[in-house]
């Protein structure tokens, strides 16, 4: 029950912190919308702070297991038609993960008063995704599947552009599906010019 009752407080602290931000958050009414009272909610966390981390753990962890990282890598792409695929998966996820929506809102808004948060921004939109490409692309050069490039400036070329969209698809979501068609366009063009022939 323990387990269960702290996970719920950290769902609801994830909308709150994503809406509110971390001092607009109020645990009084983050307990009353969850029908506990704060002395409740103290006895599974010892204050705000404890909450922000442990969502911030649970959102890492999340994050690294459905969409991978640097060191929990995707399984490695055996053709360029796996690496389309393979992006558009992560992009679809990127997109409609509910939680993960709401996790790079926090990460858009608290990474300007937070340095944890801050670092955790730089991971998932720049540098923790390219080097995970970088390893990805390392790997298919390897194999013959692309052609030999620096694999550093290959993962940049590649992953500026998506995450632009992505965030191109949070500000403005009516646009989704000519949004996705111009990453899916764009995913093949850089197939095309890399593809080892």
């Amino acid at each position: 029950m323990e387990n269960t009752t702290k996970e719920k407080i950290l769902d609801a602290a994830l909308v709150s912190f994503a809406e509110n931000g971390y001092k607009g958050t109020n645990l009084r009414g983050l307990a009353a919308g969850m029908g506990l009272s704060k002395s409740a909610l103290y006895r599974h966390y010892e204050s705000k702070e404890a909450i922000w981390h442990a969502l911030l753990d649970k959102m890492e962890a999340y994050y690294r297991e459905c969409f991978g990282s640097p060191d929990h890598l995707p399984e490695i792409p055996g053709s360029c038609d796996a690496l389309f695929s393979l992006t558009m998966h992560m992009v679809d996820f990127t997109i409609h993960d509910e939680k993960i929506i709401l996790t790079r809102k926090l990460l858009l808004t608290g990474q300007f008063h937070d340095e944890r948060v801050k670092s955790l921004a730089t991971a998932h939109f720049v540098n923790g995704t390219k080097e995970m490409f970088r390893s990805i692309f390392e790997k298919m050069m390897e194999a013959d599947l692309l052609i030999k490039d620096d694999p550093d400036m290959l993962a940049l070329t590649f992953t500026a552009p998506v995450t632009m969209f992505i965030h191109y698809c949070d500000r403005e979501p009516e646009k989704e599906p000519e949004i996705i068609k111009q990453i899916e366009a764009f995913v093949k063009h850089f197939i095309g010019m890399y593809r080892k022939k």
